[in-house]
């Protein structure tokens, strides 16, 4: 009984420690002192979607997208790609995602919108295969970065990952969403490692992140 509840526990983690092990060495947090100075140039920030107030981005995604704006203004990415659920009507996200930069004086020309980034691993296989991106800083909350990051790399993407310290502002609902990480890295390990599923919508492939990086003297060039 012992060994059997030993061999569930070892089980469960497996899945965590992946995620872990494969984003060690690729990821920053944002509140770190000089943590630009440690995040490389790549195309594109991709920023994942974390829910709406009724047309306005969550306060983690608001912050996730200050910090993608902080990563073009200083020449870190030349794009953003702004990847999130648009699966009806009334539900947004990545519009929203683009309204809020362009308030804050990100260019419309810099920014891609992915209206079927339904989860991480959607996000992550959809940059490569269907908008071409090679290299990309993925933009998302410290529980979620070494999950997010490794799924991007397992998507052939050479990923770095930037978190937010989310616990410091809404301790809460991070706690919330740090649990259910247990269960959603399980289902990504599932879909990447063993299943190798394909996006909810694979393509067809667009050309605007391309037309992006095909301009010269652009922000991280």
């Amino acid at each position: 009984m012992y060994q059997g509840l030993v061999v569930v526990s070892v089980l469960a983690l497996a899945p965590m420690t992946w995620a872990w092990l494969s984003s060690s060495g690729h990821r920053a947090m944002a509140e770190d002192q000089g943590w630009q100075a440690r995040v490389p140039r790549t195309q594109a920030a991709l920023v994942l979607g974390a829910g709406l107030y009724g047309t306005r981005p969550t306060p983690m995604l608001a912050r996730r997208l200050d910090i993608a704006a902080d990563l073009y203004k200083s020449g870190k990415v030349r794009a953003l790609l702004l990847s999130g659920d648009n699966s009806r009507k009334e539900y947004d996200e990545p519009t929203a995602m683009r309204d809020y930069l362009r308030a804050r004086g990100v260019p419309d020309a810099v920014m891609v919108l992915d209206y079927a980034g339904f989860d991480t691993w959607d996000s992550c296989v959809r940059a490569r295969k269907v908008f071409g991106a090679d290299r990309i800083t993925v933009v998302t909350q410290e529980f979620h970065i070494p999950r997010a990051v490794t799924l991007c790399r397992t998507a052939g993407l050479e990923a770095f990952g930037v978190g937010d310290d989310s616990v410091r502002r809404w301790a809460s609902t991070t706690y919330a969403y740090a649990a259910r990480e247990l269960f959603a890295t399980a289902k990504a390990f599932a879909d990447a490692m063993v299943l190798h599923s394909d996006p909810i919508y694979p393509g067809p492939r667009e050309v605007s992140l391309t037309r992006i990086l095909a301009q010269p003297g652009a922000p991280g060039a």
